[in-house]
């Protein structure tokens, strides 16, 4: 079972430096209407301005006001949830810039970014990363050109009230927030199942996902906390993945329909 619950954006009113009413047809409002001026050019120093009329006709005027906004959702779920899986088909049929927390600490120590040297300060010590250097890590890579473009899937994060404030006062705020519920003994399965394989870092289950020949399977390695203690997705893929969908369309529809008014 999916729980989702939709938060209002405050992006979505329209913006007040794009329209001048004056200039604005009420057809719509990307429509510039030179005969509603017709009264502002009569009024300029020419003998003809009294006699001679502006003609009627309109000009369609491109507007970014007319796009939606793309969409923001964030996603959450217990190891073996399933979460991997709905991110790959939601970033397939939405175009949307899959981002997680993990993948992206890895990266940023991998390129020796200030705040990756920060939090490998900390991780070579034995500690947690703290809040304030992976918020400013998310923060980032939410405000690249790619994610503002094309919308975002946040992927496990945040982990806490104070991340989720924190994002919220730099002004990122989901559309929509996924999270991932199954039945524990489901998980259980799940896990205990679940191998790695150290070469290609793909995720196999002995019974659900089997590798392809022996000589992978003889490769393959249960991930330290792939234990039944640290357990805690019920249908198949397919209805998880229906759920969503259903939501993230009829959220689309929502928005466009609410920007279109707002405009």
């Amino acid at each position: 079972m999916a729980c989702l619950g939709s938060y209002a954006s405050p992006l979505m009113a329209a913006n007040p430096n794009t329209r001048d009413s004056a200039f604005l047809s009420p057809l719509h409002p990307s429509i510039l209407s030179l005969s509603s001026t017709r009264r502002r050019f009569r009024s300029l120093s020419s003998p003809y301005s009294s006699r001679t009329s502006l003609p009627r006709f309109t000009v369609m005027a491109a507007s970014d006001s007319t796009k939606p906004r793309p969409l923001r959702i964030m996603i959450s779920g217990a190891p073996a949830s399933g979460k991997g899986t709905q991110c790959e088909l939601i970033k397939e049929k939405y175009h949307l810039v899959h981002i997680a927390a993990g993948d992206l600490l890895r990266a940023e120590i991998s390129s020796g970014s200030e705040n990756g040297k920060r939090a490998k300060e900390y991780m070579n010590k034995g500690q947690l990363v703290p809040d304030e250097i992976v918020v400013m890590m998310v923060k980032d890579r939410l405000s690249q050109p790619d994610s503002q473009e094309n919308g975002w899937l946040l992927d496990g994060y945040p982990r806490s009230l104070s991340q989720a404030v924190a994002l919220k006062e730099f002004g990122f705020q989901p559309d929509l927030f996924i999270l991932l519920e199954v039945a524990e003994e489901l998980l259980v399965e799940r896990v205990v199942g679940r191998r790695l394989d150290p070469v290609t870092g793909k995720i196999y289950h002995l019974k659900y996902s089997p590798p392809e020949n022996d000589e992978i399977a003889a490769r393959l390695t249960q991930r330290f906390d792939d234990t039944e203690e640290k357990v805690d997705g019920n249908a198949t893929k397919e209805d998880v993945f229906a759920q969503i969908d259903k939501s993230l369309s009829r959220l689309l529809v929502e928005k466009a329909a609410s920007e279109t008014v707002a405009a």
